[in-house]
Order: structure tokens, then sequence, then C-alpha cells
């Protein structure tokens, strides 16, 4: 707890001035710092009056090389339907970004912010224990390489979380993607080292004790996405986990930007989280 202490101050003060987002029963606590990195920042939308609130962590996408926690696409549907409607916190997550860091320091950046959103928790109304991590794309990516091998977490000081949403990545078999035809950016972000490959692919990372995991992925994309999904999924099960596949007839972007719009896949996501966490609103 120490370690977070510098940052827990510097939410008490942002708290105090923080500003309200268009709709005034949702607040805004920009930019708050889980590292000493420009980038290792995360904003934190709060309903009214939390008390034990859930949380949802949501970790943007963007070729692992960029991107925006605070995009349209990442957080303005998921603060309407979790934070307005159901008194959820949200937190956005930024994180470095490739070629600064690597993969796995990526991954290690998401489960550092994790540890602290942990750690403030309680100051912000939340329940700690009542974590979900979701990622879209390169943040899909990240969020099912920390849950297919929890370890990583640990070391950044994270505690276990109930579950894992995936919202549409094609990389989790990395080290098969990398071995096959594929776009040219990913020779950038995963580079030639058939070692790495497999120390950031989920896949090959999974490891026994995993949350439960729902892996949605976009019917419309030809490069595997849904394939990738039902594979690690069967590997999960066959580690004796969970996950669960949510094929859906949208876009890669559109698996984004309408998740929380009322509707079938919006109501599945919903279903998963409280398949998960059974504790009384």
């Amino acid at each position: 707890m120490k370690r977070f202490l510098p940052y827990c101050i510097a939410w008490l003060l942002a708290l105090a001035l923080a500003p309200a987002l268009a709709q005034p029963d949702v607040r805004r606590l920009a930019d708050l710092p889980y590292g000493p990195d420009a980038a290792q920042r995360m904003d934190v939308y709060l309903p009214p009056n939390a008390h034990g609130a859930p949380v949802l962590v949501m970790v943007h996408g963007g070729a692992w090389m960029f991107g925006k926690k605070d995009a349209a696409s990442v957080v303005d549907l998921k603060v309407d339907h979790w934070v307005r409607a159901q008194g959820y916190i949200l937190v956005s997550v930024a994180y470095r970004f490739v070629p600064k860091v690597d993969v796995m320091q990526q991954a290690q950046d998401v489960a550092r912010a994790v540890a602290a959103v942990q750690a403030g928790a309680a100051s912000w109304g939340g329940d700690a224990g009542r974590l979900v991590l979701m990622g879209h794309s390169a943040g899909a990516h990240l969020v099912a390489l920390l849950s297919a091998s929890p370890g990583i977490a640990r070391q950044q000081g994270a505690q276990p979380w109930l579950g894992a949403i995936a919202l549409d990545s094609a990389a989790l078999d990395t080290a098969a993607l990398m071995q096959r035809r594929h776009l040219p950016f990913y020779d950038r972000v995963f580079g030639s080292d058939p070692a790495f490959w497999r120390s950031v692919s989920p896949t090959d990372a999974l490891a026994p004790g995993a949350p439960p995991m729902l892996l949605v992925c976009s019917t419309q994309r030809r490069d595997g996405s849904c394939t990738q999904a039902a594979q690690f999924a069967a590997r999960v099960t066959a580690k004796g986990g969970r996950a669960q596949v949510l094929p859906e007839d949208l876009s890669h972007a559109q698996i984004n930007a309408e998740l929380g719009l009322p509707g079938a896949y919006t109501s599945a996501v919903d279903a998963f989280i409280a398949s998960i966490d059974r504790r009384p609103r």
C-alpha cells in the first residue's frame, strides 16, 4: 500500500477539483497517476453516492502503438450504461506504447493500474473485490494475457479480480499469428523472437487459476478472431477454467463503440458480469 501512497494523495487532490461531465450525475477524476511515466494515467468515472460499487476497468486498443483512454468509443456508452444506469465505477486506463516499451511492459502497466485501482477503490466508494477487467483490440490482448498468466499481475501488486472481458482480439495465440501471413504492423509490435511471442501469447502463457473470461469476437473479420477465441476458450476449459465465446455480427470497431447500447449484445455482457459477481447491490 505504501507504494501507492503518493498516487492516493494525488487522487484526493483530484477528487476535490474534479470537473463535472455533461451529465451532472457523473464525475470524472482525470489523469490520476498509477506510475511515474506521463502515460501511466487513468480516468475514474464516479456515480453519485457510490458505496460498495462494483468497478469496471477498461483498457483501450490501438495496435499497441496508439489510442486514447478518453476516446468516445472507449468510454461514452460504457459510462451511460454502467456508471449512470447501474452505479458502477468505470476506470479507463492509459499505458505506454510500443516502441517506447514492449508488449510485456504494457501488460505490466495495466497490472500496475489494476493494483492502483484496488488500492484506491474504497476512497471512491468502490469495492476492490468486485473488479472486472475489460479491454478492446490490443487492450483485449493485454487483458487476456494478464488473466491467462495471473503471476504478471501479482508481481505488480495486483490482487485477483472477478473476471475479464476481451473485446475482439486476434492475437490470443500470438505465436501462431506471427508464424502465418499477417499484417506488417504485427512485426513492429511483436518483433522476430519466437520466445517473446510465446511469453506474450495468452494461449502459451495460460496457467491454472485464470479468472472467468468472456471472449467477444466479430464474425465480420477474416483474420481468425472468432476461431482464436474458440480455441483459447477450449484451452482454458481444459485447464479447469471458464471461458465463454460471444460472436457478434459487428465490425471490430462496433464491438467496442456499441457496447452499452440497449440490446442483446450488452445484455449478454451484463449476464456474464452478473454470473461472476453475485454479491447483493
